[in-house]
């Protein structure tokens, strides 16, 4: 298990966006003392006096621009269609020296979008802690989300060293594992990890909203665990998924082809009794669960945890609720 140590990393890390991922980032840093002071803005004026009230930072600002004054390493954990605005909003402000990353789920645009706005792109350093839950809001987040979960930091080759070397740090020291790649690979690689399955889940779940009253009202009361596990992705924040569809959608409708001769194939077992050709594909599938338990991927951070390694092989979907 991966081991937080104590001790700075930052002097001031500035938060844009306090929803599941910026509020846990927040009560991570404090919980291992990973920054001296954090300043949070939220574009809700509801979310700012939310968090506030929990008191996960030390100052809630009402702009960005605001938030990033003086800041060491700036943090945008919003939608992906914001990045652009967000970027031409701040840019003038962010001081020079200042780290600029992000927590989004596609990787090559986000490098576009804060790049435009950002005179200095050598400072920019996206990231993607691969972490998650159905929830979302300030009140959704939790210090343990990121314990021994993958953060990949996808630098460009002109990023400063020290940029990256600092936030490899500051993840580390927030639980996480570190791996670094580049955008490109990164949107390939979590296009058929987790925006496919999140895709198949809304669509699973959408065609039994479709179905007639009474056989719908039967699917819910008879779930079996699948489709439970599947209505749980299919719970995640809306708009944060269209916009992972929306930015990825190369790689994303590059997957859904080959999945769909996949399935084509399986279809065509089914009608011919091909039975040997389902065993077949089931116990090939066997194997990478066993490779997800043995890496220690397989339930789902959970703040009840509060850290802790999982007590239990607890089914879990595919892919990962990621704000």
């Amino acid at each position: 298990m991966t081991q937080p140590e104590t001790g700075p990393v930052l002097g001031r890390l500035a938060l844009i966006g306090l929803g599941l991922i910026g509020s846990s980032v927040a009560r991570a840093c404090n919980r291992y003392g990973a920054t001296q002071e954090i300043v949070g803005y939220a574009r809700s004026s509801a979310t700012r006096a939310r968090v506030t009230e929990l008191g996960i930072v030390d100052r809630v600002v009402e702009t960005p621009e605001a938030a990033v004054a003086d800041a060491d390493c700036v943090m945008i954990c919003t939608p992906l269609s914001s990045y652009a605005a967000i970027a031409q909003a701040i840019g003038p402000h962010v001081p020079a020296d200042a780290i600029v990353t992000d927590v989004g789920s596609v990787k090559a645009s986000a490098f576009a979008d804060l790049a435009a706005g950002i005179a200095d792109p050598s400072r920019i350093v996206p990231g993607h802690p691969i972490a998650g839950t159905e929830h979302s809001g300030p009140d959704a987040g939790f210090a343990a989300l990121f314990r021994d979960r993958w953060c990949v930091l996808t630098p460009r080759p002109e990023a400063r060293p020290e940029a990256v070397t600092t936030l490899t740090e500051l993840w580390r020291r927030m639980g996480s594992r570190v791996e670094r790649m580049s955008p490109e690979h990164h949107d390939r690689v979590l296009a058929i990890t987790s925006h496919l399955p999140h895709l198949i889940a809304y669509t699973i779940v959408g065609t039994a909203t479709d179905l007639a009253d009474d056989i719908r009202s039967e699917v819910i009361k008879y779930s079996a665990g699948g489709f439970r596990d599947f209505t749980r992705i299919a719970a995640s924040d809306p708009v944060m998924w269209r916009d992972v569809f929306l930015h990825n959608k190369d790689a994303v409708l590059e997957v859904m082809q080959r999945f769909n001769e996949d399935l084509t194939a399986l279809q065509r077992a089914i009608r011919r009794g091909e039975g040997q050709t389902l065993e077949d594909l089931f116990t090939r599938t066997r194997a990478i669960r066993r490779g997800v338990i043995e890496a220690g991927q397989h339930v789902p951070p959970d703040p009840a945890r509060n850290g802790t390694q999982p007590v239990e092989d607890t089914p879990s979907p595919p892919g990962d609720a990621v704000a």
